[in-house]
């Protein structure tokens, strides 16, 4: 198993079979391949090539993203559960059970999906995916878009079981940064303050992508350590996270950091009302992450990391946009 977890969570391209429509689980990149050619052909690429503008027309890549609606679709509807059922039982330390579980159920559910598109389920592994050059850009947003196809879906689903008691008490599991509660002189705004939030959501979002994707990213490492040991550090950083998120700030209202936009943007869509709130820090926050995490890729030696490089990389579209070539 270790040997075709080249690429987790990142190079669908070389999942995908060459002019064929099935879709091929974890195709390891060539070992033989001439790292001074393959770099001059990158540059030779036109800006079309370089996003990827193909796989808006491939149907290996839409087929893929099924994967990717689905495993949304199937985890929001759980991590909302988690969210309602943990806070909703008679525990001393809800917020323990709630990131433990979501450990667990991550894990499983990127298990699941790693070989159909090689399991993202979240808007931040896919952008930053695409500004790394793992993938192309295209193909970054037709996963993105799936990815909050499937949460609507998933939120749809949770609203369909639950009572709507539940539903409003518990803003369907969604993320919050603040919420109305009852005050000693009427209803009062409880919750996070914007700074707080945003910074939280930066800091959690660079963590995730640093902590765990890396191995991901790097091939070297995922072969070393093996699927399903990548696959659960990433389910255990993310529990981890969300942990330490819901307990340093202690605050009625506060969801927790999202890292996951499409999670939050599903709940938003279904329940509406304060969910809105501040619904921009859980896309602004983790965009910045994604961009700091890249301009680290960037900054540190090749050798630690692809050192054949990406042509979808985003500094080569950039420069390609302009006619420059190293």
């Amino acid at each position: 198993m270790a040997s075709n977890a080249s690429h987790v969570l990142g190079d669908e391209e070389s999942q995908l079979s060459g002019g064929s429509n099935r879709v091929q689980p974890f195709s390891s990149t060539p070992k033989n391949r001439n790292i001074d050619d393959e770099g001059k052909k990158h540059t030779s690429l036109t800006v079309a090539q370089r996003l990827g503008i193909s796989d808006f027309f491939s149907l290996d890549v839409w087929r893929a993203s099924m994967g990717e609606l689905l495993g949304s679709a199937v985890l929001v509807f759980m991590l909302d559960t988690i969210v309602i059922s943990t806070f909703e039982s008679d525990v001393k330390m809800p917020n323990l059970i709630m990131s433990i579980l979501i450990a667990i159920v991550i894990t499983i559910l990127l298990l699941a999906v790693v070989p159909v598109s090689g399991g993202h389920i979240n808007p931040v592994i896919s952008f930053s995916a695409a500004l790394v050059g793992i993938i192309s850009m295209s193909r970054a947003i037709i996963y993105m878009v799936a990815q909050c196809v499937g949460a609507i879906l998933g939120a749809l689903a949770l609203k369909a079981v639950v009572s709507s008691t539940i539903a409003q008490t518990f803003s369907l599991g969604g993320c919050t940064i603040t919420v109305i509660a009852p005050g000693p002189n009427g209803p009062i705004t409880v919750g996070l303050e914007t700074a707080q939030a945003l910074w939280l959501e930066i800091f959690c979002s660079f963590v995730f992508l640093f902590a765990s994707i890396w191995m991901a990213y790097d091939h070297r490492q995922a072969k070393a350590l093996g699927l399903v040991t990548v696959l659960s550090i990433v389910g255990i950083v993310l529990g981890l996270l969300v942990f330490i998120s819901t307990t340093v700030t202690a605050k009625k209202g506060y969801a927790g950091a999202g890292m996951n936009p499409a999670r939050c943007f599903g709940a938003a869509v279904v329940r509406g009302g304060h969910l809105w709130d501040g619904h921009w820090i859980f896309w602004v926050g983790p965009t910045i992450a994604c961009v700091a995490f890249y301009v680290y890729t960037k900054i540190i030696p090749p050798q630690h990391f692809h050192a054949d490089g990406y042509k979808y990389d985003f500094i080569g579209v950039v420069k390609a946009s302009f006619g420059l070539h190293e």
